[in-house]
């Protein structure tokens, strides 16, 4: 054997092997991502070209830690129209997603004395955990038939919630639970957080409006612009009470953290009408998709129940007790991603253990939809 033969040879057996690319699935009904494929490329192009025509040059600054001004008017005006916020672009923060807004928020609260968050015992665990990460405790909070029960919790200073449409169960916050959360807040001088991922997608009847209507002194609104447009855009926004939104602003470290091109293309894709456009278009596109799913379900796999309201990106697909983990598997086999409910539990959580997946219908580019939704029938039980 030749010297270097023999040290190609050494090389290639020395060598650390070289990472897989993780396999993606065939299909892909995991919740929490609109289709990326309609995403609305040539009206945003044509936005931040008007945007940034128009844009002085002291824009491409630093700038305030809370957004542009131009974003932060833009959606005051929306969130105000669409959503029923009561607000003004000073209490308006510019995130980069919701994730972020949260640790801005956990440490803000820290600062001020607060120990314990109650939260939803369906949720993001992602979520929990960065209220943790501030030095906070989070306690689950009651899950019965009407939904989540904020009721009186104990020694809590802030309670997070999804009012609108409950990830991932999928039901609205009982009126008299709204009533009585924000009685709550009142009372002990509390905050409620309110994420609102959603809240534009509502298929059978006007969308419920923002808790934060009802108390804006004392309701945080989350907005993200991750449903409606992509996640990628790492755009979120929150509304606060007037004296924590400017602790919130230090806490960004005093300069803009996000983007000025792409907060200054969403304030002209809202100011021109091109969002609504764009929503009213996603909405009937993701109607479609629920009543198509309702009815193959009902059709092809009578054992599985779709719960929740209609709207937003994923139903609560309810299944025979004892059947989730192997339906996950199943699917699995087929090159199909789907979530079971249990990875959204709170551990510490007091509900009842259901058998469910969460079925991101959103999710699949429309070449894929027949595709994705035939797979997810062929594995339920029957």
């Amino acid at each position: 054997m030749s010297p270097s033969r023999s040290r190609r040879r050494g090389r290639t057996a020395g060598a650390a092997p070289h990472p897989r690319a993780p396999v993606r699935p065939a299909y892909d009904l995991r919740p929490g991502s609109p289709d990326l494929a309609s995403f609305p490329r040539a009206e945003w192009l044509k936005a931040a070209r008007r945007a940034l025509t128009a844009a002085p040059s002291h824009a491409l600054d630093y700038g305030d830690p809370r957004g542009r001004p131009e974003l932060r008017a833009a959606l005051a005006g929306y969130l105000s129209r669409a959503r029923g916020v009561r607000t003004d672009p000073e209490r308006i923060v510019v995130c980069g997603g919701i994730a972020h807004g949260l640790k801005l928020l956990g440490s803000v609260l820290r600062a001020r004395g607060a120990r314990t968050v109650a939260v939803e015992s369906y949720g993001l665990d992602v979520h929990w955990r960065i209220l943790a990460s501030s030095g906070l405790h989070t306690t689950p909070l009651p899950f019965d038939r009407l939904g989540t029960d904020p009721g009186e919790p104990a020694d809590a200073d802030a309670i997070l919630l999804t009012p609108a449409h409950q990830f991932p169960m999928g039901v609205p916050l009982h009126r008299d639970r709204r009533a009585s959360v924000v009685d709550w807040a009142r009372r002990t001088d509390g905050l409620v957080l309110e994420d609102d991922y959603d809240g534009e997608f509502r298929y059978d009847r006007q969308p419920v409006g923002a808790l934060q209507g009802l108390a804006p002194d004392r309701v945080v609104y989350l907005g993200t612009a991750s449903k409606a447009l992509a996640p990628g855009l790492r755009l979120a926004w929150m509304v606060l009470p007037t004296g924590l939104a400017q602790e919130v602003a230090a806490a960004k470290g005093g300069v803009d953290t996000c983007g000025v091109l792409d907060q200054l293309t969403l304030a002209e894709f809202l100011t021109s009408g091109a969002y609504d456009r764009h929503v009213r278009t996603t909405r009937l596109r993701y109607r479609r998709r629920r009543d198509a799913l309702v009815a193959a379900v009902a059709a092809r796999a009578p054992e599985a129940r779709v719960t929740g309201i209609a709207a937003g990106l994923h139903v609560l697909l309810r299944l025979p007790p004892g059947t989730e983990q192997s339906v996950v598997q199943a699917a699995h086999w087929r090159g199909l991603a789907l979530h079971g409910l249990a990875r959204y539990r709170n551990p510490a959580g007091q509900a009842e253990p259901l058998d469910a997946l969460v079925v991101g219908y959103g999710t699949p580019p429309d070449h894929a939809w027949s595709g994705a939704l035939d797979a997810l029938c062929t594995v339920l039980p029957g």
